[in-house]
């Protein structure tokens, strides 16, 4: 029986860099099958060249035994390619329906199409109404979308890139339930994920590439998740170091009742949050995207300036009527979650984008004048430091790839040695080798007297870092409690709130 898709000397070149170096790799029919690597690996580049985004410069890709080739998506998805992208195509005013048909190749009558995604729904347990409109949804009902799209083109391979990074655990589990019945029923996935853990659970095959470049080919479930990270970035994974007999200091951040306005059709506004976090102290705020976590990060970092003066406090100073420059001034630095356009902007250089957070606190302008020398010199170091791929200050942020950008940005805050620093999805798009890296240089932050709030949808992350946990749903925060003292099971079903993660709550209507 010959593969279902059969990579042999894959190769594809930009200016400067050799994405990918002659890789070669096949996928079998049912089988679900891993493609592992660090950013800049050349995960994205194989796939977008499997899906005929791009063409290879040189190589075969083979089809069910036959060289084939993709010279677009729709040529792809006629031969039965599928793709799920990591960042969902859909318009929020739109129904459920109206998005799905939209994605269609073909024109299909409303009611026929409407018939298919049900009986598609049904199948797959991918439980959600045809009628709701897209702004209605959680992340995760999102996803089953994109999902139910895909499906609907009977595909024979399914491509999807990183599918949990916004999931609660029940959602995961109900996601990996659907891939197996597809791979049951002779439908390969080829899966892209930095969760090695899953890897294991789901996986029969991992392909690894390291520097474009194929360097293994294993059995995830004969792996750990640790030497699948070790073959990833070539070398051995550090463990999260802190100091013995560590303990916090007073508080440092303290936040009371703390709202926002609703500014649009689709925005989700914080309402009454209050918590504290003491110097030393590591705060996690778990959360599926879209329940205010960025009305949060803006009213925290001064993008949002509320009416109550003593709504955001460090060390007892008031903060909560002054804007961006006035919170960094008195040692508040933050991240969002949107690094394109909103942490950095892409067409401007490395040097510059560190001038627009780190001049009032570096002294990078004097008078007036911007100094560039001590721009270039601490965007240097943020680069060597946090091992950011790019070949100097003067890059241009664009230039960089999504996850060398968040090392960027997370480096640039970290090495300001703010106060208090909140930072949302710290580790976003990066792999192991980076996210151990950033994790550290937190702790190593905390340890240093700063008070720290990290906002993530990895559960894994906020357990594995954070002294204390707390839980947004719909603008609301859960009292805050000890990492120590919580299971993934709660915070997942916390974090599910009224979307309908519980057993039932999201039946299809007849």
């Amino acid at each position: 029986m010959p593969y279902r898709l059969e990579l042999t000397g894959i190769t594809k070149r930009f200016p400067g860099v050799l994405a990918n170096d002659n890789v070669s790799f096949a996928v079998k029919p049912g089988e679900i099958h891993a493609l592992l690597g660090e950013n800049g690996a050349g995960k994205s580049t194989l796939v977008k060249m499997i899906y005929g985004i791009m063409q290879p410069d040189a190589g075969e890709i083979a089809w069910d035994g036959q060289v084939v080739n993709v010279t677009n998506p729709k040529a792809a998805r006629k031969l039965g390619i599928g793709m799920v992208f990591q960042h969902f195509s859909l318009f929020e005013a739109l129904s459920v329906l109206e998005n799905i048909a939209l994605g269609m190749d073909a024109k299909i009558p409303a009611r026929e199409l409407e018939a298919r995604i049900r009986e598609v729904m049904n199948t797959y347990g991918l439980l959600l109404d045809p009628h709701r409109t897209v702004a209605t949804l959680s992340v995760g009902e999102r996803q089953r979308i994109e999902i139910v799209r895909a499906l609907l083109l009977d595909p024979k391979l399914l491509i999807m890139d990183e599918p949990t990074s916004v999931l609660t655990p029940q959602e995961v589990e109900q996601l990996f339930d659907v891939l197996r019945k597809l791979a049951a029923q002779g439908c390969s996935i080829l899966y892209i994920s930095h969760k090695l853990h899953e890897i294991k659970a789901l996986c029969d095959t991992a392909t690894i590439l390291r520097g474009g470049k194929l360097v293994d080919t294993c059995d995830p479930r004969q792996e750990t998740s640790r030497s699948m990270a070790e073959k990833m970035i070539g070398a051995g994974l550090k463990d999260i170091v802190r100091q013995p007999g560590r303990s916090m200091g007073k508080p440092k951040l303290v936040v009371s009742r703390l709202s926002t306005r609703k500014t649009g059709h689709f925005d989700v506004p914080v309402d009454d949050v209050s918590f504290t976090v003491r110097a030393g102290e590591i705060f996690g705020i778990a959360g599926v995207a879209g329940n205010g976590q960025n009305a949060l990060l803006d009213a925290l970092s001064g993008e949002i300036i509320g009416d109550d003066k003593d709504a955001v406090t460090i060390d007892g100073y008031p903060l909560g009527l002054l804007g961006t420059t006035g919170r960094r001034k008195h040692g508040l630095c933050a991240v969002p979650e949107e690094r394109n356009g909103h942490a950095a902007i892409g067409d401007f250089s490395l040097s510059d984008n560190s001038v627009l957070t780190a001049r009032d606190r570096l002294g990078m302008v004097m008078l007036g004048l911007i100094n560039s020398g001590a721009a270039k010199t601490y965007t240097g170091k943020v680069i060597a430091d946090f091992a950011v791929k790019a070949l100097g200050p003067g890059s241009t942020a664009g230039s960089l790839s999504g996850g060398n950008l968040q090392k960027y940005i997370m480096g640039r805050e970290i090495l300001q040695k703010p106060s208090v620093l909140v930072v949302s999805q710290p580790t976003w798009g990066v792999d192991a080798g980076a996210a151990a890296a950033i994790h550290q240089a937190l702790v190593d932050l905390a340890a240093a007297g700063s008070a720290i709030v990290v906002i993530s949808q990895d559960l894994d992350e906020l357990l594995a870092l954070c002294d204390m946990l707390a839980v947004i749903n719909l603008g609301h925060l859960s009292p805050a409690r000890p990492v120590d003292g919580v299971s993934v099971e709660e915070i997942g079903l916390l974090m599910g709130g009224v979307h309908g993660t519980m057993e039932g709550a999201d039946a299809v209507p007849a």
